[in-house]
């Protein structure tokens, strides 16, 4: 058996039925010529029947590029290749019902499935609504900003304050996910085996909390057998990261270049992979080691100095990657108490989708650039640069608050988003205004 390229790494179980297949055109039993019209992949049973095997999609887009006839593979996978236009796709259930059909014994019925009909009936509305959070419409607010523009957004608060709860509610003021968005992310699951028996696309966005005791190659990706990591789960849709300082220092620098690149590439001595990363990231954590500093009514037990190592867990250069810092304050018993719920995340979603759509006009001639929070200084140059009260404001508030260097082209950017979700083409000093409060870290005074 010559499986060529040679110095192409081969491993899996999918080679299993094309294997199999090859030694019986071999010995004659087949007809090499029909090997030869479709793209064969599955794993073998010792009583012969077909297993799933990882990345059905992927190699179907790439049967169709390589203008095969159709592609044979185990039925479990079918509707999943299927997704595949203008290629035919064959599930087989025995490697038996392969070989009666190569032969002319028997058909193999074709799988259909109307890709984009079944992708817009299937996609639903997340049960988890922002209508169930009482008061935070502060941090709400900021959410809605991070949702408009992409951006990442740290939440700092208290035990119990409600961080996890809202970022878990996210993903239901997002944009829904597009059919291109859909195609990308079910790739990824397909390669890492994720996407279960009969399932064509995914039709809500992924929301992956890892736990704090995540490895480096867990998140980014790798291992023996490249395998795609939790930030290109969580492609097109929300890494939450929950206790921030509690993650390993080396966990959360490598998450630096694909948070700028919105791709990793996993390097090792035999195989080099680029895996899509294109999340929103969102974190949580305490804001201090006992968890109340600035509290309004618990002590903090914590010293500056404690305080200060603490928040320095969480380096510059990856805080420096986060638009949107914001504190939470915990609800008072009246609005917790109170029966009107919130609003619901509906009526949210419609003020994002607005923004989003001035956002996709802004960027129709940027290849690569969708949203706000993708715009190169170059652009945030070009198409955020405030009036001249907003230009001024900004300038008092760097001076006055000790703001940092790097977070000047992020106000910029949040202020962008800000003004679109007013509806308004010029920022103000308003909109500098409400991007400036949402630097909390930045601040030298904070924790001391």
């Amino acid at each position: 058996i010559n499986m060529s390229p040679a110095d192409l790494r081969k491993e899996g179980s999918a080679y299993d039925l094309p294997l199999a297949l090859g030694i019986l055109a071999a010995d004659g039993q087949l007809p090499a010529a029909a090997l030869q019209r479709y793209m064969i992949m599955g794993e073998l049973s010792l009583d012969g029947s077909l297993r799933p095997i990882r990345g059905a999609l992927p190699i179907a887009i790439q049967a169709r590029a390589e203008h095969f006839e159709g592609f044979i593979l185990p039925e479990a996978n079918a509707r999943e290749a299927a997704v595949v236009n203008q290629l035919k796709v064959y599930g087989a259930p025995t490697l038996r019902s392969v070989i009666d059909m190569l032969t002319g014994q028997a058909e193999l019925p074709e799988v259909e499935v109307d890709t984009r009909r079944t992708f817009y009936e299937a996609r639903e509305e997340l049960a988890l609504d922002f209508a169930e959070v009482r008061g935070q419409e502060r941090v709400k607010r900021a959410l809605e900003v991070a949702a408009a523009g992409g951006h990442n957004i740290l939440m700092i608060g208290a035990p119990g304050s409600g961080k996890s709860m809202m970022a878990k509610r996210l993903p239901s003021i997002l944009p829904p996910f597009t059919l291109g968005e859909s195609l990308e992310t079910t790739k990824i699951y397909s390669v890492s085996g994720r996407l279960g028996r009969d399932v064509t696309l995914m039709t809500t966005r992924p929301f992956r909390a890892p736990h704090h005791s995540i490895s480096p190659v867990a998140l980014v990706g790798g291992g023996a057998s490249p395998q795609p990591g939790e930030i290109s789960l969580a492609h097109n849709g929300v890494l939450f990261l929950d206790e921030l300082p509690e993650f390993s220092r080396s966990v959360l620098e490598v998450m630096r270049q694909p948070l700028e690149e919105r791709q990793v590439t996993v390097a090792r001595a035999r195989y080099s992979v680029d895996y899509p990363a294109g999340f929103m990231l969102v974190a949580a954590m305490n804001p201090c080691p006992c968890g109340y500093y600035n509290h309004p009514t618990r002590h903090c037990e914590c010293t500056p100095q404690q305080v200060q190592h603490y928040l320095g867990k969480v380096s510059g250069p990856l805080l420096d990657r986060i638009d949107l810092q914001v504190e939470i304050a915990p609800v008072p018993f009246e609005k917790l108490s109170a029966t009107e719920s919130g609003e619901g995340s509906a009526a949210i979603r419609a003020r994002v989708l607005r923004a989003r759509e001035l956002q996709t006009e802004r960027f129709a001639d940027c290849p690569g650039v969708h949203c706000n929070a993708q715009m190169t200084a170059a652009l945030t140059q070009r198409l955020a640069r405030p009036d001249a009260e907003g230009l001024e404001r900004l300038r008092v508030a760097m001076e006055r608050l000790d703001l940092s260097a790097r977070a000047y082209d992020r106000i910029l950017k949040v202020a962008r988003t800000i003004a679109d979700l007013a509806g308004e083409e010029t920022i103000g000093k308003e909109h500098i205004s409400e991007a400036i409060s949402y630097r909390k870290l930045d601040r030298s005074s904070w924790g001391r």
